[in-house]
């Protein structure tokens, strides 16, 4: 007796399959492109102010004003809860931070003038990590993010604190990035992040997750200098492509932004509970 179904029973559920798969990635695809509003407006006020020169005042102020209009616009129109406005607003001033120091020791260098510089960084440049923020709290929010496996809070909270003193100290002491990589790994080996689209949840290795996002940002970074949103010493004669090297600092960077992000919203979790 035959029990296999019929070619076109198999057609059908293929074609069932294909269709919830299509569904399912223009749900995701939506989401992430909500997500994601900050990082395009910034994207596109770079190239816009590279390509037209702007009247009155420098292209790196209309580029602050622009960023805190934006800001002040998603929060008004419900995109953006005050809540993530505050963690926004701290990673602004760590980025700034960051910014400052790595200017100083010729990392990199924003060659432009502007009012609103301040120690040669404009105050600009902290938005560009704000989005970063930006961007995960709201895929956080829209997609019922959830973890598995989290690890404790004072070994999460050192990690971390290491990962960005390790941006600062590598200029005068060894660099222990690698080191750094290997002790997220071992940690977050059993780790998983769930999400929900269109109903149904889905899950991936959080060290998956990281790769991902720090290689899109790498790819987001060459955008941002193509359109001279700064600038690496090999890039003063003409721009070319950001090293690929530079992924291991983004996906550290990613790590750090992620792994505040997911306590600040575990710590608001228990309080609300």
């Amino acid at each position: 007796m035959n029990n296999s179904l019929p070619n076109s029973d198999v057609t059908k559920a293929v074609g069932g399959k294909a269709r919830k798969a299509v569904v399912q990635i223009f749900h995701f695809g939506w989401n992430q492109a909500l997500s994601c509003v900050f990082p395009v407006v910034i994207f596109a006020s770079l190239a816009i102010t590279q390509i037209i020169t702007p009247p009155i005042l420098p292209r790196y102020d209309w580029l602050l004003i622009i960023f805190l209009l934006m800001q002040w616009g998603m929060v008004r129109s419900g995109l953006e809860t005050r809540d993530e406005l505050k963690v926004i607003t701290l990673f602004h001033l760590i980025g700034l931070a960051l910014e400052i120091f790595k200017v100083h020791m010729g990392s990199w260098a924003y060659p432009d003038e502007g009012y609103s510089k301040v120690l040669g960084v404009p105050l600009y440049s902290g938005f560009m990590y704000a989005s970063v923020a930006s961007y995960l709290c709201q895929a956080w929010r829209r997609l019922k993010v959830e973890l598995v496996q989290w690890p404790p809070f004072w070994v999460v909270g050192s990690l971390a604190a290491a990962i960005y003193l390790n941006f600062f100290t590598h200029h005068f002491w060894m660099d222990v990035r690698w080191i750094l990589s290997g002790l997220v790994i071992l940690l977050f080996w059993r780790s998983w992040v769930t999400y929900l689209v269109n109903g149904s949840r889905y899950r991936m290795p959080l060290a998956l997750s990281f790769v991902l996002i720090g290689f899109f940002i790498w790819v987001a970074e060459n955008i941002a200098t193509f359109f001279g949103a700064w600038e690496y010493p090999n890039q003063t004669e003409a721009w070319s492509l950001v090293h690929l090297g530079k992924v291991s600092s983004w996906l550290l960077l990613v790590i750090v932004s992620f792994l505040i992000v997911a306590t600040l919203k575990q710590v608001k979790g228990n309080i609300s509970k």
